[in-house]
């Protein structure tokens, strides 16, 4: 068993639009754009990341917006709900939030002994809120959520299979353990980690496949320390029968990919460098920012991108 995965790291999706993507995460969730930067392999698509104060592993949620991208089918095969944590007695404060702000499909109930406020994204994406009293994570407190009501960061994401055996089984040989279940759902959690600390895995044989597209989670990311301690996870997953992507530089974090049994894109990236490798923390998220191979259409893309509301 593996001891380097630290939780979570971040969860990247897909939408339609940059701008209105942009204005739910930092408007109506109150997060901040922590980077303004493009898709490496698309780079007429922007990759915005959204997050607490200083992108701190655990804390980002990511996003591709292409323009011309169909609405995803949730099914299984895919991460189905994102979480965030916020504080014990704040559910209240999101409802009414969320009723001013017009987000979709909100709903209250409980799962795991724990309350949560159910409610989707501009294209669809399923999300929640779970009341964490234990969480001492520190938010970001100047996008309009008061402190003490702030998103913490992710609590955890819910993986929707149609066996959940051997993913479950990868999730213990990555350092998680099973800690509850509750009908056909399992939860499995890591010790000592970064707050982001659960993966709940729902079991649904009869249910059809997802289909990528607008409102769909791409992949989901764990976190590790350092490229070392990459390395060593990258062996081991290779070495139990995995294929796994080469060490791939994304200028804020190393990644690594594989594809789980269950169908989901799996993740591991780097702590380091960290998104003030080339924005001071006072202003992250604010400028275009360009990997080295596409610094060249600087001027095309300033010109094509969307303009987002700062």
């Amino acid at each position: 068993m593996l001891n380097q995965i630290k939780g979570l790291h971040h969860v990247t999706s897909m939408a339609s639009d940059a701008r209105r993507n942009n204005e739910f995460f930092t408007r109506k969730l109150g997060l901040r754009r922590v980077k303004k930067t493009v898709n490496f392999d698309a780079p007429d698509v922007y990759h915005l990341y959204y997050a607490d104060e200083f992108g701190t592993p655990g804390s980002v949620m990511t996003y591709f917006p292409f323009p011309d991208i169909g609405k995803g089918r949730h099914g299984v095969g895919e991460v189905g709900t994102t979480v965030f944590s916020v504080p014990e007695g704040t559910l209240g404060y999101w409802e009414k939030r969320f009723a001013d702000e017009s987000v979709g499909n909100v709903a209250r109930s409980t799962s795991f002994g724990e309350k949560r406020l159910t409610f989707t994204g501009p294209d669809g994406d399923s999300f929640a809120l779970v009341e964490d009293k234990a969480d001492s994570r520190a938010p970001w407190v100047k996008g309009g959520v008061p402190g003490d009501e702030a998103i913490r960061g992710f609590h955890s994401v819910a993986l929707r299979l149609k066996d959940g055996g051997a993913t479950e089984e990868l999730l213990k040989f990555m350092g998680y353990e099973e800690v509850d279940k509750s009908g056909n759902v399992r939860r499995l959690a890591i010790k000592n980690g970064n707050g982001a600390d659960m993966v709940d895995i729902e079991s649904l044989p009869g249910a059809g496949f997802a289909n990528l597209g607008a409102g769909s989670v791409h992949h989901v990311a764990f976190a590790v320390e350092d490229r070392a301690r990459q390395l060593e996870v990258r062996k081991a997953l290779v070495d139990t029968g995995y294929g796994v992507t080469p060490v791939i530089d994304r200028d804020y974090f190393w990644a690594i990919y594989f594809r789980t049994p269950g169908g989901v894109l799996f993740e591991v990236a780097t702590n380091e460098p960290g998104f003030d490798r080339d924005e001071d923390t006072a202003h992250l998220g604010e400028a275009l920012k360009l990997p080295t191979q596409h610094q060249h259409l600087r001027p095309y893309l300033e010109q094509h991108l969307q303009k987002l509301e700062d």
